[in-house]
């Protein structure tokens, strides 16, 4: 999907550079969470910002819907309701055209 393994571990090579400035707070508190996982400061920050990215980018292209809308929507699908004037016309004009 991305290029990038949740496991932090690229499926191209690594050619870019990224740079933060971070309080002192925040340093060590990466910090620890990388020694409690096992990993290095970098691959911690950078695969826990790539699972954040991917879920962000996941949120934004998936559509969710409440229970209101979706009640709408299967309605409409399964009542749809008459076409009106506008439609018809667009349908007659669509026919003509492609001959049908």
């Amino acid at each position: 999907m991305t290029g990038i393994d949740v496991d932090d571990r690229p499926t191209r090579s690594k050619s870019e550079r990224l740079e933060a400035r971070i309080s002192k707070e925040q340093k060590e508190l990466l910090q620890r969470a990388a020694t409690l996982q096992g990993r290095s400061l970098t691959d911690f920050v950078v695969a826990s910002a790539c699972e954040v990215a991917i879920r962000t980018v996941q949120d934004y292209e998936t559509i969710r819907l409440g229970d209101r809308d979706r009640e709408a929507f299967v309605a409409a699908l399964l009542n749809p309701p008459e076409p009106n004037h506008t439609l018809q016309r667009a349908a007659e004009r669509y026919k003509a055209r492609m001959g049908l």
